[in-house]
């Protein structure tokens, strides 16, 4: 379970059993990020439609004082289409999925895991501050 910012920046994430449930995992989850000391400005969480549910969009306004706003299809749409909000965390699996550690699970703790994940975020933003530099020059049409 992993939760980001609307920039599409890793925040935090909880590693958990094959066989927990996506709305035990986000509890966990949430019960982690209530921790932090940046909880405090957090308001709104978005997700997709395995968290939906008015129960459980009750239980995390109770316990934590969060919203939480379910991202759904719209109506009479058939195949893929690009859901409001969702690719900010599918950006953040893309990334990771670039990284050899994060492609199996290599991993025998779950801290360990969570670390690796770490890693991966912290080299992503190190790049962004300093990209490497492009031998391509830049595309450009012909003159004719």
């Amino acid at each position: 379970m992993t939760l980001c910012d609307a920039g599409g920046n890793w925040l935090e994430s909880v590693v958990v059993p094959a066989n927990t449930g996506e709305r035990a995992g986000a509890l966990l989850l949430f019960a982690k990020v209530k921790e932090a000391w940046w909880s405090g400005k957090l308001t709104l969480i978005w997700a997709d439609e395995g968290f939906g549910g008015r129960e459980f969009e009750e239980q995390v306004q109770q316990q934590f004082g969060w919203t939480l706003e379910i991202g759904t299809k719209e109506l009479g749409q058939k195949g893929f289409c690009v859901q409001r909000k969702r690719w900010l965390i599918e950006q953040v699996f893309g990334c990771w999925g670039r990284y050899r550690r994060l492609t199996r699970d290599y991993e025998q703790s779950p801290d360990c895991s969570r670390a690796t994940l770490q890693i991966a975020t912290l080299h992503r933003w190190i790049k962004r501050l300093r990209p490497a530099p492009n031998a391509d020059p830049p595309f450009r049409y012909r003159n004719l």
